[in-house]
């Protein structure tokens, strides 16, 4: 693919982002809290969760390992990256969740195509389009690397600890919902969402890629309008636990 149809393909990619994002205020994804059988046919959570994000890893490693750069010190930086988050999202992190949840296969199928479009976005960038001589090893001495990698391992901690926080609020089995409390949940009802986006932010920024944007806008776009039914729907769960606590949806302190 030649630089201009990819990035006609990543303009697209931005304009369905947009239409998601404004969908996703009137429909809500019916999966977690809001599953729904409307949905039609559901799997276990965990098969679902591994069907669905054990794609990108894959595919990453496989556009890593058949591109020239495998073994350039920056390229294989990023790779390990994208695996550190994508490793622990398939196979980690299903495996932990407590409770018997399902998850409706139309939302399975449009997670596998969401994430199979953006693991070629990066991996096609980072390992085959991108110029040889942008992500030389002198590219880890720079601001953006910089600021972008901690950045990225702020919200990787972020999320890694509000999810822990979630699946400690119950017991093996138990179907209940509760109000999240503690850690960055102590200013949003979405902290995990936050780490999450934070995270990719500081990938966009390390790579300091037009993909890496793209991926940041479509985290926008589907976990902001999520975050914002979670908080209306915890508003009428517990309404009482929520008074003066004062708690944004997403990003502390503003929304």
């Amino acid at each position: 693919m030649q630089i201009d149809v990819f990035r006609l393909f990543l303009w697209a990619m931005v304009a369905l982002a947009a239409i998601v994002f404004v969908v996703l205020f009137f429909v809500n994804a019916g999966y977690g809290i809001f599953r729904s059988a409307k949905w039609g046919l559901s799997i276990h959570n965990k098969v679902g969760w591994v069907i669905m994000e054990a794609p990108v890893s894959v595919l990453i490693f496989l556009f890593w390992w058949f591109s020239d750069r495998s073994f350039i010190l920056v390229p294989f930086v990023f790779f390990l990256f994208l695996q550190i988050h994508y490793v622990r999202r398939a196979f980690i992190f299903p495996f932990l969740m407590r409770g018997k949840s399902r998850i409706p296969i139309g939302i399975v199928m449009m997670g596998i195509t969401f994430n199979a479009l953006n693991a070629f976005m990066q991996g096609y960038w980072i390992f085959h389009l991108s110029p040889p001589s942008l992500y030389v090893d002198a590219w880890l001495q720079t601001p953006q690397f910089i600021g972008g990698s901690i950045l990225f391992f702020i919200g990787f901690l972020i999320n890694l600890n509000s999810d822990k926080r979630i699946r400690k609020l119950r017991q093996f089995g138990d179907t209940k919902h509760y109000l999240p409390y503690g850690g960055m949940f102590n200013y949003v009802t979405s902290a995990n969402y936050f780490g999450e986006l934070v995270e990719w932010m500081g990938f966009a920024i390390a790579t300091w890629s037009m993909p890496g944007l793209v991926f940041v806008i479509w985290s926008f776009a589907n976990l902001v309008p999520r975050a914002n039914a979670i908080y209306c729907q915890y508003q009428k769960e517990f309404a009482v636990e929520m008074q003066g606590k004062n708690l944004k949806r997403i990003f502390p302190f503003v929304y």
